[in-house]
């Protein structure tokens, strides 16, 4: 048996403490520099606006703008481009920005008395370094959390207080995650009510080329005939003029198949029940001012969204929504 002083007892814990912070350390080090899963930059894109830019080790990327926390790139692992940005869209605030994956809410489309699809996607986020631990799951991936709350001035034009926090992830199977969680944090007992969307724009080899599917004998409203509703009769959707479609009740999981690409989206969802499917074509396409007029044929969006049943939040409660991207050829 060995005995000890106080004196060598406490020499002794110290040395045990010190090497266990040492292999704590180093086994950070380690997983930060060989898995690959801790990627993220902080850096200036254009017009000197802030973005966040995920990496994986095997060559997936994401880069979203704190300006809308707007994702403006997916990559795969091949480096080929997933998300479509249009050539000609404005970095300018308060333009949103043309193209990748803009975050609409408190309010869809015209479906309200704000600006058509919102406010969010034209606000100045913050990174949450700091986020509460109960707000997301552990992630599986690389990560940046997200932070929006309301300004003087958007309290005058929506007079509710709120936190939308969004954790953007790039698993390590170079999937996209976008996990939304909104709070009413109103201390006067006001409720308030909310449609919302991710209006993602995937990049297709040519929209001819393109079928949608999971939307089969779903009813959907017609945006191109007054929101009037209609069933849809075809297993498959395929686009060859104009189409503005919100389809309801959709199912949690729809397919994206571009086959000059030979590549298939799997858009994953909770919490979003409907999905919008949306292409300007030929005469439309003309007129928006951030759209070259054949970029039309090249871009597809298919958007999570919550929009027939909007959500309500009373003082205290949030809501989750969930989306996740991700591909196979």
């Amino acid at each position: 048996m060995i005995v000890c002083s106080s004196r060598q007892m406490m020499r002794l814990l110290h040395t045990i403490l010190f090497v266990s912070v040492l292999v704590v350390v180093y086994t950070e080090i380690v997983e930060a520099t060989t898995t690959g899963n801790k990627s993220v930059e902080v850096t200036k894109g254009i017009n000197g606006l802030e973005k966040v830019i995920l990496r994986q080790t095997h060559g997936s990327s994401v880069e979203v703008y704190l300006y809308g926390a707007h994702v403006t790139s997916w990559k795969n692992e091949q480096g080929e481009e997933l998300i479509f940005l249009s050539s000609k869209a404005i970095f300018s605030p308060p333009k949103p920005i043309r193209g990748g994956i803009p975050t609409v809410f408190p309010q869809f489309s015209n479906l309200g008395s704000l600006q058509s699809h919102g406010f969010a996607r034209n606000r100045f986020w913050t990174i949450d370094n700091k986020p509460s631990p109960d707000t997301f799951k552990v992630t599986n991936g690389v990560f940046v959390d997200l932070l929006l709350k309301p300004t003087e001035e958007d309290l005058k034009i929506w007079p509710h207080r709120f936190e939308f926090r969004m954790r953007v992830t790039l698993t390590p199977g170079g999937d996209l995650v976008l996990t939304s969680c909104i709070r009413n944090t109103d201390d006067v007992g006001k409720p308030f009510t909310f449609t919302f969307a991710h209006h993602t724009y995937f990049s297709v080899s040519n929209i001819s080329e393109v079928e949608v599917k999971g939307m089969a004998k779903l009813d959907y409203l017609d945006n191109l005939q007054n929101r009037t509703r209609f069933t849809e009769t075809k297993d498959t959707i395929t686009i060859d003029s104009e189409f503005d479609r919100i389809y309801l009740s959709t199912p949690k999981k729809v397919a994206v198949l571009d086959h000059g690409n030979k590549r298939t989206v799997f858009v994953r969802k909770d919490g979003l029940p409907d999905a919008v499917v949306w292409n300007p074509w030929e005469k439309k396409a003309k007129t928006i001012v951030d759209l070259r007029e054949d970029e039309y044929k090249y871009m597809i969006a298919v958007e999570a969204a919550a929009i027939e049943k909007p959500v309500t939040l009373q003082p205290g409660e949030e809501w989750k929504g969930r989306l996740e991207l991700s591909t196979r050829h």
